[in-house]
């Protein structure tokens, strides 16, 4: 099966690291024009650019910070002055945040992370779905995770937002469903990025996880990012309002498979 995005206008928030400059790449690669935002490392972000306009793809860096509402304001208005619009969101963006026990944590880091993952996810869907119902066509693709569904103590901020995003995501859906705009959200697992790296470069911290994963390996960016492409094309034209899952069985909780 061929999937074409051939045209779209696509913005990725959080394109220039890890999983969201997995998802930048393959959507170049099937033919979409991308938007690389990042807040910081600008050098990553014009690399990468430069390695799709290589492809002979057309390609853009802005800098925002997806906290700020006027920022993203900003944001979409260069969309608005390069392309004349969107047609998909990557609401990749976001932070694990410090590791402390909810009592424990300090207010503005619980904060940060809400801020960045659910209001980072708001206030750039807002613009987006302000454009897409307008023209009766568009994609929203939020990077969830696995952590939606799953407690993990000492991150209390980051699988709130998630839980929450997952709510959003949902809500979203339907009110856009009319309008022919579908709103979806990604949940990887655990994937090799340098978000996670010293708990897969750590022989104690890789074992633990491993155990973690029914398919007894972590995943690849390039395995989250070609889902991505997937649901944002016509392919999964019928699909919306809906979490899917990246996770080599993570959600599955391979420890029941030894008993109850």
């Amino acid at each position: 099966m061929h999937i074409s995005l051939e045209g779209k206008r696509a913005l990725v928030t959080g394109g220039n690291s890890g999983i969201g400059a997995a998802i930048a790449a393959e959507l170049a690669k099937a033919g979409a024009k991308v938007a690389i935002n990042y807040v910081t490392d600008q050098d990553t972000a014009e690399k990468l650019a430069a390695e799709i306009r290589a492809r002979g793809r057309d390609t853009i860096t802005i800098q925002a910070d997806v906290s700020h509402s006027r920022e993203v304001e900003a944001m979409f208005k260069q969309l608005d002055e390069r392309w004349g619009g969107i047609d998909i969101l990557i609401n990749n963006a976001g932070i694990d945040g410090i590791h402390a026990n909810t009592w424990e944590i300090d207010i503005d880091d619980w904060e940060k992370v809400l801020n960045i993952n659910l209001g980072g996810n708001f206030y750039c869907a807002r613009q987006a779905l302000r454009r897409m119902v307008a023209q009766n066509y568009g994609v929203i693709l939020a990077t969830s995770s696995v952590h939606e569904t799953i407690a993990w103590s000492g991150h209390s901020a980051y699988t709130t937002s998630k839980a929450a995003l997952g709510m959003l995501t949902k809500t979203m859906a339907q009110e856009a469903a009319p309008y022919n705009v579908r709103v979806l959200a990604l949940a990887p697992g655990a994937i090799k990025t340098s978000i996670n790296k010293d708990v897969w470069d750590n022989p104690k911290g890789y074992k633990d996880l491993l155990e973690k994963i029914p398919l007894n390996r972590i995943g690849d960016p390039e395995e989250v990012a070609r889902m991505a492409v997937v649901l944002v094309s016509d392919t999964a034209s019928y699909v919306t309002g809906r979490t899917i899952y990246v996770d080599g069985g993570m959600t599955d909780y391979p420890d029941f498979a030894h008993g109850g």
